[in-house]
This record gives structure tokens, sequence and C-alpha cells, in this order.
């Protein structure tokens, strides 16, 4: 069925829920493609978000173990952050968020997907960015909250252990896949 065939949804009201720097919480009252009335359909707008699939010479993938809330326990991730108010390339809000967690730049950054982090409920766009060539180049420039080591692992291993959980952050697992597909270092061919 054509795509276009299918009436949208339809905002009958909206209402803020909650609203600050990093979140605004939306609850919306909608008639669906089939009449039917929904009540309450939260939404949440975030700014955009950026993950970093940074590789140095060595081939090793330059990673961050950091405290997350949300797991209650610190967990490795790839580099990765908020798009700043006024940036609106991915390949540079990567670049600088290389910078500041780990100290890593790179000749070059370059967008190679963006996707929606869940197309339900949330608003924003999460890019994966492929920075080739990092090296440690600069001191960190941490945040508030931001208890950040900087990890250095080989690639192969990384790769060898993602069905274990030692990237338990989906977006940095697809961001990191897709990266390395864009790379040419990995074949996402389907084999029969």
């Amino acid at each position: 069925m054509d795509d276009d065939a299918i009436p949208d949804w339809t905002v009958l009201g909206s209402r803020s829920v909650l609203r600050d720097r990093w979140i605004d919480i939306t609850a919306d009252r909608c008639r669906d493609a089939r009449g039917n009335i929904l009540e309450d359909f939260y939404t949440f707008a975030y700014p955009d978000w950026v993950n970093v699939v940074a590789i140095t010479p060595r081939d090793e993938l330059v990673l961050v173990r950091q405290y997350r809330h949300g797991w209650q326990g610190r967990v490795l991730e790839l580099p990765a952050g908020a798009m700043d108010a006024g940036e609106d390339d991915p390949a540079v809000a990567g670049a600088r968020e290389l910078r500041e967690e780990t100290g890593y730049a790179a000749p070059g950054c370059r967008l190679v997907s963006t996707l929606s982090p869940n197309t339900v409920t949330h608003r924003n766009r999460c890019h994966a960015v492929l920075a080739l060539g990092a090296e440690l180049r600069h001191p960190t420039a941490h945040e508030a909250g931001e208890d950040i080591t900087v990890e250095l692992w080989p690639l192969p291993e990384v790769l060898a252990r993602l069905g274990e959980g030692l990237l338990p952050q989906v977006m940095h697992v697809s961001a990191l896949l897709l990266a390395l597909s864009a790379a040419g270092r990995l074949d996402l061919r389907l084999r029969p």
C-alpha cells in the first residue's frame, strides 16, 4: 500500500507537560487515521544527538566509560552528546563532542546516518558521525555530571563482544555498524 494513501494523524490539542533546557514533553490529543481519538499521546523533544565512531590509526575504537543514571551504573559508550543550539552540522557537532569528551581529534568527521531514537515518541534525530585517524590532541572539557574515562579498544574485540552487551546503548551499536559499513570496514549484505 502506498504510504501517501494513508491519511496522517491530526493533532486536535497540545499541552506542554514539562519543558527545560534538555527536554520538552508534550501531551497531544490526536485523531488517528481511522478517526479514533487518542488522549494524552506523549512525545519527547530533545536536541538532536550525535554519536561518534572514532577510530585511531592503530585500529582502536575511542570509547568512554561513564555513569548513566538510567542504567544505575557505569557503561561503555561511544563519545556522544546533544547538538548545541545553533549547530546545524552533525559532523561539526560530532568533532566537538569527540574533542570535549576524549581530547581526540580526527582529520575529518563525516555524517554517515541520521535515524530516529524512537519513531513512536521522540521528535529529535540521532546522527552517526565517522572520525577516521583519531589522535589525542587536546585536553578534555567535561561538563557538570560528566565523570568520563577514555578507553581505547581494539576494533575486532568490540565487534566480537557486541552480542554480550559491551556497548549497551542501542543507538551506539547502530551508529558503530553503520559507520563501519560507510568506511568500507564491514559488509552489511545479507548472505544466503
